[in-house]
């Protein structure tokens, strides 16, 4: 896709949505870190299910890592995956507590060093919790990057550095939101509905629904 309709792109995405923001509900940065790592594989809606009575009982990292493995799995038993992800969350809990004084850093490194927290994770908390133009590639972006034609890639971070080379600087704080709601809600996986799309016109995937 040509720069001149990526930027039309993202100028009527950001017509639609002026400030996008995480459909994950939190309340401090420790929150909305334990909140992305509960969402790997997950709805957001599950795990917002789940978070809040997790949050309102242990939303500090010293009441969570005082949980311990044990007493958070009935908090998030309906999450895919929540043995593993329990023992992450606590992990890095408790590794919050002793390397950062349970403050979230501002630092990839420092972050991707957590456990359960991955490059898009890290992503995340920099874009939201410290305003960083980063781009968190999920299933969604990375569908929606190829089929458009705005940053195709065989991988997630092919996808998320030709996004970072192609988005227009004044878009790139909102970006990966605008994208991930876009591919959740209308350039969905098994049938796009590419009639209400607003980007229809410029989209350059040869298979589009017509209803």
């Amino acid at each position: 896709m040509s720069p001149r309709k990526i930027r039309a792109v993202f100028e009527r995405l950001a017509q639609a949505n002026p400030v996008p923001a995480t459909e994950l509900e939190y309340g401090t940065p420790f929150q909305l870190l334990v909140a992305v790592i509960l969402s790997a594989q997950a709805t957001d809606k599950s795990v917002n299910l789940a978070s809040r009575a997790l949050f309102r009982d242990a939303g500090t990292p010293r009441r969570m890592a005082r949980l311990g493995e044990a007493g958070l799995i009935p908090y998030i038993g309906r999450i895919g995956l929540y043995k593993a992800k329990a023992r992450n969350v606590i992990a890095m809990t408790q590794l919050l507590l002793e390397r950062h004084g349970g403050e979230v850093p501002n630092d990839r490194a420092a972050l991707e060093a957590l456990p359960g927290v991955g490059r898009k994770t890290a992503n995340v908390v920099l874009n939201v919790v410290f305003g960083a133009p980063t781009i968190a590639v999920d299933t969604h972006v990375f569908r929606l990057a190829n089929r458009s034609g705005i940053a195709p890639g065989k991988d997630v971070r092919e996808v998320e550095e030709r996004l970072l080379e192609a988005v227009p600087a004044e878009f790139l704080q909102h970006a990966h939101h605008w994208l991930i709601l876009h591919g959740r809600y209308v350039c969905k996986a098994r049938k796009p509905d590419c009639p209400r799309c607003p980007i229809n016109d410029l989209c350059e995937w040869p298979e589009k629904t017509a209803g």
